[in-house]
């Protein structure tokens, strides 16, 4: 919610302080406008993004009002590897063999329904303990893998906040486009009384002003987000890569995921206390 909130903001601050200097809001209402420079800054993504990145974008705006992770979403992610870590110290790696081969229908999984919701952390998390139950990799070389993993996924999670940064960046140079076009359009109208050609320039100043307003206002703080966002779930996955690594040296269940919580950055990091309580239900 606090994005729309920041988007009211803007345009309370803007609107609210053009109306205070008796501006007549009417002038700024030009779909012309809005279309030419709305219309170039889509098609200018299109072409710019392939198909792929196109994909990418449209998901990652559709989750970006959902809530980023929270403390209680870490605290189930560290109770959930507790529990791997501690049927694998009982029972043996292969204990949990049916659990990573299929989570929907393992009871350690399904428990903790935050982390069995994020596909990708899920497919993380099954895929490298596949690989600890199939092979013995010494520590330093799964250290290097899970990075390398970690890496490509970040790499792609930041492919649509530089789409969504450059459509932002083309956007004052569209309104400079629309605002020409508006000029042009004046210039036939050079024979007309003084009233009707500043209306006429008026009107196509307005493109400037929208395609800085979206620029700075909307799209590029869009992008700002998404690339937060994207920071956000690397951390994510650094927790479970610490945690795994930690266990595979040769941790105890509890000081491995301990390694994870410290993973995590402080704002929503659980307490030790919290992370036992946890490790107990």
């Amino acid at each position: 919610m606090t994005i729309i909130a920041g988007m009211v903001i803007v345009m309370t601050a803007v609107i609210g302080g053009y109306l205070m200097e008796h501006g007549n809001l009417a002038l700024l209402v030009n779909p012309a406008e809005f279309f030419i420079i709305g219309g170039a800054a889509v098609g200018s993504f299109v072409v710019a993004s392939p198909k792929k990145v196109i994909h990418l974008t449209l998901e990652k705006l559709k989750t970006m009002f959902s809530a980023s992770a929270t403390k209680e979403a870490y605290l189930e992610l560290l109770a959930l590897l507790f529990l791997i870590f501690s049927k694998v110290r009982k029972e043996g790696l292969i204990s949990i063999e049916q659990d990573v081969e299929d989570p929907s229908k393992s009871a350690i999984f399904m428990k903790y329904k935050s982390v069995f919701a994020n596909k990708g952390a899920l497919g993380f998390i099954c895929d490298n303990l596949k690989v600890i139950i199939t092979t013995s990799m010494p520590t330093h070389e799964l250290d290097e893998l899970l990075s390398t993993d970690i890496e490509a996924r970040s790499h792609e999670e930041m492919l649509p906040s530089m789409s969504i940064q450059k459509m932002a960046d083309a956007l004052p140079g569209f309104g400079i486009v629309a605002a020409v076009m508006g000029v042009v359009l004046t210039m036939g109208k050079i024979n007309e009384p003084p009233a009707v050609l500043g209306h006429s320039i008026g009107a196509a100043l307005v493109g400037t002003f929208l395609g800085v307003l979206l620029c700075y206002g909307f799209v590029g703080p869009i992008a700002a987000n998404m690339e937060l966002r994207a920071k956000e779930d690397e951390v994510y996955f650094q927790v479970i890569k610490v945690a795994l690594v930690a266990f595979v040296g040769g941790a105890a269940p509890q000081m491995a995921v301990e390694s994870g919580r410290r993973a995590i950055p402080s704002a929503e990091r659980p307490g030790f206390s919290e992370l036992e309580e946890a490790n107990r239900k």
